[in-house]
């Protein structure tokens, strides 16, 4: 792990429906295509995924969804499995409309905090994205203390 703390972190969840997918992070929330692989059904077992990897450029972060050519892996998603964006000011309301013309569910908040701080939308697989209106840095979360140094 970096002294640092950066690092890239990729967050990968199976998808039912790539292209459905593909148009609510895309032209619902203004993601790019940063990758894609289109598998085949007689591809070898290491290149059987479809992947299409999802991210804003230069994040140190993107979504990777996959669908298994060879076997289908249901998404599994719960009330809590939350992708939290925090824009730092109001939600605007086209975005969420937005969300929703491209395949986007609004629902309620499991946990009202998200309700109080923000809007949640179910993307096509039924995983849940929060608008929250908050900012968010984790050098000043609260109890926040810097990690040791390892020696020189």
């Amino acid at each position: 792990m970096p002294a640092d703390g950066h690092a890239h972190v990729r967050i990968a969840r199976p998808s039912r429906d790539l292209a459905a997918a593909e148009r609510f992070w895309t032209e619902g929330l203004g993601l790019s295509v940063l990758f894609r692989h289109e598998a085949t059904a007689d591809a070898p077992p290491e290149e059987a995924h479809s992947l299409l990897m999802l991210g804003w450029p230069n994040a140190s972060w993107h979504l990777e969804l996959v669908v298994s050519a060879h076997e289908f892996t249901e998404p599994v998603p719960t009330v809590e499995d939350l992708l939290v964006v925090y824009v730092a000011g109001e939600v605007p309301p086209e975005l969420v409309e937005r969300l929703e013309a491209h395949g986007g569910k609004r629902v309620p908040a499991h946990n009202p905090y998200w309700d109080t701080w923000g809007v949640t939308v179910e993307d096509p697989d039924g995983y849940r994205l929060v608008l929250s209106t908050r900012d968010w840095s984790n050098s000043a979360a609260p109890g926040n203390t810097p990690a040791p140094r390892p020696p020189a």
